[in-house]
C-alpha cells in the first residue's frame, strides 16, 4: 500500500471517528462497516486499487500499533493540508487516469459555477 493510499485511508477514518473516540454510538460494528466501505470506494476511485475491508482493517490496526512512526508522518501530512489527497503524479497518463482527471475538473468547474451563482 503506497503512502498516498495510507494518507487517504487515515484521513477518512479520522474524519469519520472510526475508533469511536467522540461518543457512544448505536450499532458500532455497522457504523464501522459503512465507514470502511467509504474507504474501499475512495481508494478504488482515486487510486484504482481494490482492497478488501478486512485488509484495510488490518492495515489500520498495524499502523496504530506497530508502525507508529509511519502513522505520525501521515498525521503530519494531514495536519499540513486541509484538502483531500489526490492521485499522485505519474510519468504517464492512462486512459483511466485521464478520465478521472477530467471528472475532477468537471466537478470543480461545477462547484465554481455554484459559488458564482450564490454571489
Amino acid at each position: 500500500m503506497s503512502f498516498e493510499e495510507m494518507v487517504e485511508m487515515v484521513d477518512i477514518l479520522k474524519r469519520a471517528d472510526y475508533d469511536g473516540k467522540y461518543g457512544p454510538y448505536l450499532n458500532p460494528n455497522v457504523r464501522k462497516a459503512k465507514i470502511m466501505t467509504k474507504v474501499v470506494k475512495s481508494l478504488r476511485r482515486n487510486f484504482g486499487v481494490r482492497r478488501s475491508k478486512e485488509q484495510l482493517r488490518k492495515r489500520w490496526s498495524g499502523l496504530k500499533l506497530r508502525e507508529q512512526d509511519q502513522y505520525r508522518r501521515i498525521k503530519k501530512v494531514l495536519l499540513k493540508s486541509d484538502v483531500q489527497v489526490v492521485e499522485p503524479k505519474s510519468n504517464h497518463f492512462t486512459c483511466d487516469s485521464a478520465q478521472r482527471l477530467i471528472q475532477e475538473i468537471m466537478l470543480c468547474s461545477h462547484d465554481l459555477d455554484l459559488i458564482k451563482e450564490k454571489t
